[in-house]
């Protein structure tokens, strides 16, 4: 079954919201102005290392080990991993390791992992991809994979009742700012 990425999305974001340091009612224009600056910065940064088979034979097997460390400056728990795999890789034909409850979904060339984790700042998660390519593979096979993380703001979501406490409609209309951090890897294929 096909799941679209606005459905994995959905359930990054239902993961919780992130705590962010309120600015003081005293504080003053200095510290208010800092605060608005950084504000457009980005809840979680992620360093991604990525590694790949460096060849591979046609109608075999590419293995990505992808590592992503969350780096702050706050923890990322609406967030998720993958990316866009080569177009000579049977897309029915990609398994991961994962750590346990991760949900996947695939769209178009694309699939993405839900992982059911709060990451702290130098937390990290691994997930090992095993692609099958497809039988006519030949060239350099490119993928780029790594983390999507969203800026989900401090009352977003109501922990008691586990619902939005905002409707739907107005958080699409707010706006979650949206940060991409992907390494790419290429994988020559041999006879």
């Amino acid at each position: 079954m096909r799941n679209s990425l606005t459905k994995v999305a959905s359930l990054a974001l239902l993961a919780g919201a992130l705590i962010v340091p309120a600015v003081p009612a005293s504080a003053s224009t200095t510290t208010a102005t800092h605060a608005a600056k950084t504000a457009d910065a980005p809840f979680a940064v992620f360093d991604i290392k990525l590694q790949a088979s460096k060849t591979a034979k046609a109608g075999g097997q590419i293995r990505y080990s992808l590592k992503a460390t969350n780096t702050g400056p706050f923890s990322a728990d609406a967030w998720f991993v993958g990316g866009q795999f080569p177009k000579g890789v049977d897309l029915r034909r990609v398994r991961y390791d994962a750590p346990k409850g991760t949900v996947c979904s695939l769209d178009g060339r694309a699939l993405y992992c839900s992982v059911p984790y709060v990451l702290e700042k130098k937390d990290w998660v691994r997930l090992d991809f095993y692609a099958k390519l497809k039988k006519n593979a030949t060239g350099t096979q490119k993928a780029t994979l790594g983390v999507v993380s969203y800026d989900v703001q401090q009352g977003m979501w109501d922990q008691e009742k586990g619902t939005w406490a905002l409707a739907e409609e107005e958080l699409e209309r707010v706006g979650v700012p949206v940060h991409g951090y992907a390494k790419t890897a290429k994988t020559r294929i041999v006879r």
